[in-house]
């Protein structure tokens, strides 16, 4: 099992859960997020203080899934969620081993409670 937890711009969430969708991946859980990777990370100077830029709102998507899952997730979250041919900002994916899931309602473990 793993967990493949995307984080990328706002305006292509639709985008991305379409491109989902189409691989029948419908199970996922999506949160808003804050924060900055290499986008302008330059700090400016105002009135004698350094400033540093605010967080950059984001879009966080976690997906459980087995082994043989993950690369079409992938595939799908890199074509929907990029802008044109990329940019500085689009996002990443983070795939990590799920070590275990275990379903609240029946007690189910494993792979049957994804």
């Amino acid at each position: 099992m793993r967990l493949v937890t995307a984080v990328f711009q706002p305006d292509k969430l639709n985008e991305v859960r379409e491109a989902l969708a189409a691989v029948q991946i419908t199970r996922m859980t999506v949160s808003r997020a804050t924060g900055r990777g290499r986008q302008a990370d330059d700090e400016e100077l105002y009135r004698g203080q350094v400033i540093v830029p605010d967080l950059i709102p984001k879009v966080r998507i976690e997906i459980a899934c087995g082994d043989d899952q993950v690369k079409k997730i992938c595939e799908a979250i890199i074509k929907s969620a990029k802008h044109g041919t990329g940019k500085i900002g689009d996002g990443k994916i983070f795939v990590t081993k799920l070590e275990e899931c275990i379903r609240i309602r029946t007690g189910e473990s494993g792979s049957e409670a994804i």
